[in-house]
């Protein structure tokens, strides 16, 4: 299990990456290659839990590019898991329910929305596809990086790395 410090690092060596658009994805971002992962990940979930996952690659102006969902009805605990998928370091998080229901996995699993042999198999499938497992908790700071986003305050409130790695901008 990664510590608190390995994934603040993981944070920052991503954030510095540059790009052409510096917030939206770094150089060298592949969409194809991205749309292709993501559809083997979309797949090997589909064969895990035996049900069609709903996969959305529409996004646009943002620093993700895709949300793969287990349909509820899949899951033993009764509730969706939403996996989402970075632009930036191959970077993953995956909820029960929505992103921002639960403080973290483990909550979710307390609360009964999330079995654990289910996050077992969405964390093993999303690993295995070489994507970095990153806590929501750990997004939900405020965001302090090297970009422009860091002077940027919306309506919301002070950016979080949640914004800079798994938002529309």
């Amino acid at each position: 299990m990664a510590t608190e410090t390995d994934i603040d690092a993981v944070l920052r060596a991503a954030d510095r990456v540059r790009g052409p658009s510096h917030l939206e994805f770094p150089d060298g971002f592949d969409h194809r290659r991205a749309v292709a992962r993501v559809q083997a990940l979309t797949e090997r979930l589909r064969a895990d839990f035996g049900r069609t996952c709903v996969l959305d690659t529409g996004v646009q102006d943002a620093s993700f590019h895709a949300t793969v969902v287990v349909p509820a009805e899949a899951t033993a605990a009764g509730e969706q898991i939403t996996i989402r998928l970075s632009n930036h370091g191959d970077l993953a998080v995956v909820a029960a329910e929505q992103p921002g229901c639960y403080v973290d996995l483990d909550e979710a699993e307390e609360a009964g929305a999330l079995a654990s042999a289910d996050r077992r198999t969405v964390e093993t499938a999303v690993a295995s596809l070489g994507y970095v497992l990153i806590p929501e908790p750990a997004l939900h700071r405020p965001y302090d990086g090297v970009t422009s986003l860091g002077a940027y305050t919306g309506p919301h409130g002070e950016p979080t790395w949640w914004i800079r790695f798994f938002d529309y901008l």
